[in-house]
């Protein structure tokens, strides 16, 4: 049956409140009985024929959930939204899907994004890297033009390598658990060398 316009609303409503019988209402606009009777009680309710407010979908997750979420994913960035799907239970204990992961993700500004590549580095790396930041910080250009960046990248050809995303907040591009580590591989490769310097490049 049709549903009944706002005119028609308002129209149903005098004819109730001047005393007709639901009955004859319901067979004037054509529609069911219960569909009067609901307009009436609503009328009396809010004093309004409009619609009420829906709540909307109900959330399949609560906040406690949404922490877990949360928690299993900054424990390895790695995971997709997919497997941490999978290792959670929603309301009445109902899976969710890795879509409504992505939701949480977002409401809590995490974006699915390539990571940065870097390579492994010990913790005497890191000492030694910045302890050179530190000996350098105050050279100025003419210190620089004899120094020469030089670098060397090796292709690995015999495969493609898949596409892997990484979970992460804006600023966290470099952040330690979003960046992948890589080491040298072997099989078919192709080694590029190339250098610059202060006005040079090699």
């Amino acid at each position: 049956m049709p549903r009944l316009t706002p005119e028609q609303r308002q129209r149903a409503v005098g004819r109730l409140s001047a005393g007709d019988d639901p009955e004859a209402v319901a067979a004037v606009f054509n529609v069911q009985l219960s569909t009067v009777y609901r307009l009436q009680q609503r009328f009396v309710n809010t004093g309004s024929t409009a619609d009420t407010k829906r709540s909307g979908r109900p959330r399949v997750t609560r906040l406690r959930q949404d922490r877990q979420i949360l928690r299993q994913h900054l424990r390895n960035r790695f995971h997709t939204a997919n497997e941490t799907a999978r290792n959670t239970v929603g309301n009445h204990q109902r899976p969710i899907s890795g879509q409504t992961v992505r939701r949480r993700f977002a409401e809590r500004d995490l974006q699915h994004c390539r990571p940065a590549r870097g390579p492994v580095l010990t913790q005497r790396h890191r000492m030694a890297r910045q302890q050179w930041a530190q000996d350098h910080i105050n050279w100025n250009w003419r210190q620089w033009r004899n120094i020469v960046f030089a670098d060397k990248s090796r292709y690995c050809i015999s495969h493609v390598d898949g596409r892997v995303r990484v979970g992460r907040r804006r600023g966290e591009c470099y952040a330690e658990d979003c960046v992948m580590k890589h080491n040298a591989q072997g099989g078919p490769n192709v080694m590029v060398w190339g250098g610059i310097g202060l006005n040079q490049t090699l």
